[in-house]
């Protein structure tokens, strides 16, 4: 699977450079310093704070435990999640939604893999919010209906618009497609002028950088980033003020 990103410059972030802790029942890639891996070359990138690429056995996951004043998403790219929190939500999250839970002022969650045979893979990302505490609150989607192919489906954004999810920062997530032979243009964002790739799956080239899954780069004031693909290629863009 092999696809094009070009931007003007584009640090990137190996997959096989990230820390990594393996607990038996949970094997995990953090992009950036979380728990007992400490980096201070990599803190975060603008607002963005934490992408942990998860993969958590049958029966297994996290007991209940605190968050405040942090913007949480989770996207499952396999496998199911069980989300139970303080403010009364509980749900299954299947492969291909998308949750997000604002902190706020302090809730408690659980995070379990309910499959007795499969694991679950995920991405959980953390966004510092603009301004610390409010009331905790909670949503998901089924993203379906947004995703298009060689496209890109806006998934959380500060003002809700086009039936994302509005969050407490100025940032934007966005899931993108790449596919065989088409060009996909990414135009510029004055409002938001840096932006980090994470690649989920499929190849990708930016600035003459080879991209294989797990990788991701930091996009430094970013002009339009065009992207064409041989193979479908799925990742997630973050743009960031």
């Amino acid at each position: 699977m092999t696809a094009i990103l070009e931007s003007p410059t584009a640090n990137v972030r190996r997959a096989d450079e990230r820390g990594h802790a393996d607990h038996g029942w949970l094997k995990t890639w953090h992009s950036f310093s979380f728990a007992d891996y400490y980096d201070p070359a990599h803190m975060g990138y603008r607002s963005l704070r934490v992408i942990n690429d998860d993969f958590i056995a049958p029966g297994k996951g996290f007991g209940m435990h605190p968050h405040r004043s942090m913007e949480i998403f989770t996207y499952i790219i396999s496998g199911r999640l069980e989300h139970k929190d303080s403010m009364g939500n509980g749900r299954v999250i299947e492969t291909g939604q998308f949750q997000y839970m604002s902190a706020g002022s302090g809730v408690y969650h659980s995070e379990f893999n309910p499959s007795e045979d499969e694991e679950v893979h995920l991405l959980q990302i953390w966004i510092t919010p603009e301004v610390p505490g409010g009331e905790p609150r909670y949503a998901d989607m089924d993203t379906t209906a947004l995703k298009r192919d060689g496209g890109l489906a806006l998934f959380a954004s500060p003002d809700g618009r086009g039936g994302s999810m509005p969050i407490r920062q100025n940032a934007e997530i966005h899931f993108g497609k790449a596919l065989p032979g088409e060009a996909l243009v990414i135009p510029a964002d004055a409002e938001r002028s840096h932006a980090w790739l994470h690649l989920i799956s499929g190849a990708a080239m930016i600035g003459g950088a080879a991209l294989s899954p797990g990788d991701s780069c930091a996009i430094l004031s970013p002009g339009t980033i065009s992207v064409s693909a041989t193979e479908p290629s799925e990742f997630l863009l973050f743009r960031l003020a």
